[in-house]
């Protein structure tokens, strides 16, 4: 997790349909979970105007995930993210997602967004306020 941002929350609940036939999260919803806390943390309504008036979106780039200790049915998971602007064309978010009284995240993950256009062009990030 970085060191110069503040730490943004989201719960996630972690439902049967979120496990595997071990009962533990399949490795796949983590990707839901951290999706979620970035549609939180950007809003839906910025999204949705981002789409319908400039016809731009967001697209996962590249995203690296380390599995340290499988979340199970019934947890309420800690999302915390933290994020930064690299240039013109990126957004790296840092994702960690905390089991209740984890000693360590049981997942954590480095996400890389870009811009695209409805041609697949890529495109600057525009000037959004979650990102200051």
């Amino acid at each position: 997790m970085k060191d110069n941002t503040q730490i943004h929350h989201f719960d996630a609940q972690v439902y049967y349909e979120d496990t595997d036939h071990s009962g533990v999260v399949y490795h796949a919803n983590y990707l839901k979970f951290f999706e979620r806390a970035r549609e939180d943390i950007i809003g839906v309504k910025t999204l949705a105007r981002m789409w319908h008036d400039n016809m731009i979106g967001f697209a996962v780039y590249k995203t690296n995930l380390g599995f340290h200790d499988g979340a199970v049915f019934g947890d309420l998971l800690d999302i915390r993210t933290t994020w930064e602007k690299q240039g013109n064309y990126r957004i790296v978010f840092f994702h960690e997602a905390w089991r209740p009284e984890g000693e360590k995240p049981a997942v954590s993950c480095t996400l890389e967004l870009v811009c695209l256009s409805a041609e697949k062009k890529l495109m600057p990030i525009p000037d959004l306020e979650f990102l200051g």
